[in-house]
């Protein structure tokens, strides 16, 4: 049998795979990442139009055909992805991410459920998943959760605390601040953001308890000065933490090639070396022969 036969009978590639995969290729381009994300920022813009009273009375059925213009491109692009990518596009949680926030803008929009049409605003969240920064800065965030699960139980159990103390001491006279639990807990986070919280709270209730400020500082210095800056610290530090193993995966990778290239160069310097030892036995052997 010849080789031209044996090419002949050798199965060619399925038209599926092949299709699937130029079709990934022509997804994962530079132009069509830079494109989806132009008609992200594009269309995030003509949401933020339509809110004006102005748009809504001259240019609604215009704003209205360019948004299910940009919803059908989402569509036909994650119907494009799942098609490339099978069952392994659900394996990308920043494909589901993208999934549920296209979906969104597919909720019908009749007059019982016309506030989901505020929701669409919700898409230019995609651009958390295109801009790569962006991932990393979602990705350090997640990362961070853990960490920032013991820092909410700490402040939860200050804030009760305080919560207890402010309805015992000053709910009586201060029922709308600390008159329950809650108003006391709601007063207390208001006073953590230190927003109005001298003139509008504390001072009318030092009219009263002239003392309260003992109570009050200590609770600003423990829950606006020290608590809430461990979030910045935790948020920081696993920024870095992900900025370092980038740089050491990227390393990691530099050390493979040399590593190669290395190896490489070692077996031509090996071959060129049995090939000079083969070449001074051979000039011994002629030069043998002619004695």
């Amino acid at each position: 049998m010849t080789d031209a036969s044996i090419k002949i009978e050798q199965p060619d590639p399925p038209l599926d795979t092949s299709t699937r995969a130029r079709l990934r290729a022509f997804l994962e381009k530079s132009r069509v990442h830079n494109t989806i994300m132009a008609l992200i920022i594009f269309n995030a813009i003509t949401l933020g139009i339509s809110t004006s009273d102005w748009a809504q009375q001259n240019i609604a059925g215009l704003l209205d055909v360019l948004d299910r213009i940009v919803l059908t491109i989402f569509v036909v692009e994650l119907l494009l992805k799942l098609y490339a990518y099978g069952l392994s596009f659900f394996r990308n949680s920043w494909n589901i991410f993208d999934l549920l926030v296209v979906s969104v803008g597919l909720l019908p929009s009749s007059s019982g459920l016309s506030v989901l049409r505020g929701l669409r605003v919700i898409r230019a969240m995609r651009l958390l998943s295109v801009i790569p920064q962006m991932r990393a800065v979602v990705q350090a965030l997640l990362d961070a959760l853990p960490g920032m699960g013991a820092v909410i139980v700490m402040i939860s159990i200050v804030f009760y605390i305080f919560g207890v103390m402010a309805t015992i001491m000053y709910g009586n006279a201060f029922d709308e601040w600390f008159g329950t639990l809650g108003r006391s807990l709601y007063s207390l986070f208001q006073i953590m953001t230190l927003e109005s919280w001298s003139m509008g709270i504390v001072r009318p209730v030092m009219e009263v308890f002239p003392t309260a400020w003992a109570f009050f500082v200590p609770f600003i210095v423990i829950t606006a000065f020290s608590v809430l800056n461990l979030f910045i610290g935790l948020l920081v530090n696993t920024m870095q933490s992900a900025v370092e193993d980038e740089t050491e995966a990227e390393f990691e990778t530099l050390r493979k090639l040399v590593r190669q290239e290395t190896d490489q160069v070692d077996a031509h310097v090996l071959e060129l070396s049995e090939q000079i030892k083969e070449l001074r036995d051979e000039l011994r052997r002629t030069q043998g022969a002619g004695k």
